[in-house]
């Protein structure tokens, strides 16, 4: 079983990636397995420098060990560009000329945003200029099942339309980098936040149109702040100083997990509730919901300590 945390080095990390982290990280260790780090560099404008470097101490503070080198998506452009030749070849993508206002005019609007109308699916008109690439998306049901949340179903086509593979502004977009790492990395498990389960459907097609394998996936329930929105860093939502208090994040989190930590865990060290949580994991008693509110979470922080930064 291979693993895997994939943070975006868009500044340090926040109370809802620690938790994410530590759940992926015991997920997998609980059963043997290897856990690998990937660093989500491939979108330079929101990157903050330095960021990278202090995730890597954050997660080293608070013992969550990767097995490999962390692989910096920075890397893997010609792996992208060939997965977009791929594409290409078989005739499942093809150039976009609609920019957002288009869209906002064009456009109907769904859980994950625009749903593409197919503009260009038979080639850019001649009023516009060609500047992403979609995927080209048939009408069928994906269909999938989570370990935390259930049976998953979404119809691409009507829901979400030919989705972007190849920003207008010339990065690869995460969906299909997303897809080729998961694969070349050998991952088997993908455990992450709930705000990410919307995109599954959509990389699980991506992996068909590839011919790549298809992980088992699992999404704990997102935490959320006192305005009802996820944490995030663009937010503030960040996590300072985690050293003197990785202790108290390990207990935090395993609270919110289910995990029931004794309250004297919270004076031991971090190797030592690593390995007792690592021993005592019950996925089972893993919360199943979409988030866990601020009462919960807020409830959590003063039950361990934890002040609001």
């Amino acid at each position: 079983m291979r693993g895997r945390f994939a943070p975006s080095p868009t500044g340090p990390l926040h109370l809802g990636s620690v938790y994410a982290a530590i759940a992926s990280y015991l997920d997998v260790r609980s059963r043997d397995g290897q856990w690998l780090l990937r660093i989500e560099d491939i979108d330079p404008p929101r990157e903050v420098e330095g960021a990278a470097e202090l995730i890597c101490r954050s997660l080293d503070s608070l013992a969550l060990n990767w097995d490999e080198p962390p692989l910096f998506q920075s890397t893997r452009s010609a792996a992208y560009a060939g997965a977009l030749d791929t594409l290409r070849h078989r005739g499942l993508s093809f150039d976009c000329g609609c920019t957002r206002r288009h869209l906002r005019a064009e456009a109907r609007t769904g859980p994950e945003g625009f749903i593409y109308p197919g503009t260009c699916r038979d080639g850019v008109p001649v009023d516009r200029t060609p500047r992403a690439v979609r995927l080209r998306v048939t009408p069928q049901v994906i269909r999938l099942h989570d370990t935390i949340q259930g049976e998953q179903s979404q119809e691409l086509s009507s829901e979400v339309g030919d989705f972007v593979i190849r920003r207008a502004d010339g990065p690869y977009a995460y969906q299909l980098a997303v897809v080729v790492d998961d694969a070349w990395q050998g991952i088997t498990r993908v455990l992450r936040g709930t705000d990410l389960l919307g995109s599954t459907a959509r990389q699980v097609y991506l992996q068909q149109c590839l011919d790549l394998p298809r992980p088992d996936y699992l999404h704990v329930p997102v935490l959320l702040g006192p305005n009802g929105e996820k944490f995030s860093k663009s937010a503030g939502d960040t996590v300072d100083h985690i050293g003197r208090r990785a202790s108290a994040l390990w207990c935090f989190s395993l609270d919110l997990l289910g995990q029931r930590p004794p309250p004297s865990m919270m004076k031991e060290p971090v190797s030592t509730i690593s390995q007792w949580a690592i021993r005592y994991w019950q996925p089972s008693e893993l919360p199943c919901g979409k988030s866990i509110g601020w009462s919960s979470v807020s409830l959590a922080m003063h039950r361990w300590g934890i002040a609001s930064d």
